[in-house]
């Protein structure tokens, strides 16, 4: 089996851990690509059809020369040798002149650009609740023209959520919250499609619900939610931005598939009763804002490709003393998920509970 590298597009770098050449074996093309997808799961959609065959707008090179040209997916490869993947579709479309005009201080920006602009207008976030953190994460996302996002929550609004979750006003009281979070989000940008997702996410739904997207934002304000999304995100292969809060305290990290998960840190959720509850422990609506954006913008640099996500690093908010701190994250080789030899390979739904000790983590 030779070793060879292969060299990821912009667009499939979200399922690479923002990695542009892999390493990769096998003796044919053919099987190189089985590899890859072996090693990066989130890429198996992007290559291949439903049968298995590779998807017909994928392009091939062996060294630089067209495997069209040579014997195919059997072209034979050998150590170092350097396979390039172009999807037929790459860069996409021209923008728009309506496109250019919206989004004309993002495409002066050299990290950006109208390239940068396209990968996000055909980019798909799902955010897990349109609460304190979903809400600003979903308006800056729209703003900034992410095509598809998807909106999990199945909870109605309550006067005692306006504080906080700015998706929501006093006219939307009563109202699903994905409902509402729609029009706000179709308010400051009317050409996003925004999916609704007004059910619970649940052992039987989450797999099907999160390998829709190429990022996920977690939102959630219960444990049950947040370990379901981390084990799910990990197994379909899609970067995870996590972010929490907790009176004047926030957190935020990105799990990337092979980078390490939330069990790394806490292996498994603490009994329920044995904490506060969320509406206790209290939030400060700021923080909401704070942590919010900053996933947002940690979304962003996936899709486009740009500077250095949070990957293996954790943010610490203390806005009581206005001060940011970074942790380095572990991977845990003994971790039930993501470890050596994983113990959890189905999803769990947790009896319902919220809140933990400040030292261990917080809420969302």
């Amino acid at each position: 089996m030779a070793k060879v590298e292969v060299q990821i597009p912009g667009p499939l770098r979200v399922h690479t851990n923002q990695q542009t050449k892999v390493e990769a074996s096998g003796s044919n093309v053919s099987e190189v690509l089985a590899n890859l997808a072996e090693q990066y799961p989130g890429l198996k959609s992007q290559l291949y059809e439903a049968d298995g065959s590779v998807r017909r707008f994928i392009n091939l090179f062996v060294n630089g020369e067209d495997v069209r040209g040579k014997q195919g997916l059997d072209t034979p490869v050998n150590d170092g040798d350097k396979i390039g993947i172009l999807p037929a579709m790459a860069g996409g479309a021209e923008l728009t002149p309506e496109q250019v005009r919206r989004y004309h201080r993002h495409i002066i920006m050299p990290e950006i650009g109208s390239k940068g602009q396209r990968r996000l207008i055909n980019s798909k976030v799902l955010i897990i609740g349109a609460g304190g953190l979903g809400s600003p994460a979903a308006l800056y996302l729209a703003a900034a023209g992410v095509g598809t996002i998807g909106i999990v929550d199945f909870d109605v609004v309550e006067i005692s959520n306006l504080h906080r979750q700015i998706l929501h006003g006093d006219a939307d009281l009563g109202r699903p919250k994905v409902d509402s979070a729609a029009d706000a989000i179709h308010r400051v940008n009317p050409t996003v499609n925004v999916v609704k997702h007004n059910e619970p996410l649940t052992s039987e739904n989450a797999r099907e619900i999160i390998r829709q997207y190429d990022v996920v934002i977690n939102g959630s304000d219960n444990f049950p939610t947040r370990y379901l999304v981390n084990d799910v995100s990990y197994w379909e292969g899609k970067p995870l931005v996590d972010g929490s809060i907790m009176r004047f305290d926030g957190q935020v990290t990105v799990y990337a598939p092979g980078y390490g998960c939330y069990r790394d840190l806490f292996p498994t959720p603490p009994p329920p009763g044995s904490v506060p509850s969320c509406a206790e422990a209290g939030v400060l609506g700021v923080m909401c804002g704070i942590i919010g954006s900053i996933q947002a913008m940690e979304a962003i640099k996936l899709i486009v490709g740009i500077g250095e996500p949070l990957i293996g690093r954790m943010l610490i908010v203390d806005a009581l003393n206005t001060e940011f701190r970074e942790l380095k994250l572990r991977k845990d080789p003994n971790c039930p998920v993501c470890g050596e030899h994983p113990t959890i390979t189905e999803p769990i739904d947790y009896v319902e509970f919220c809140g933990v000790p400040h030292e261990t983590a917080l809420i969302g």
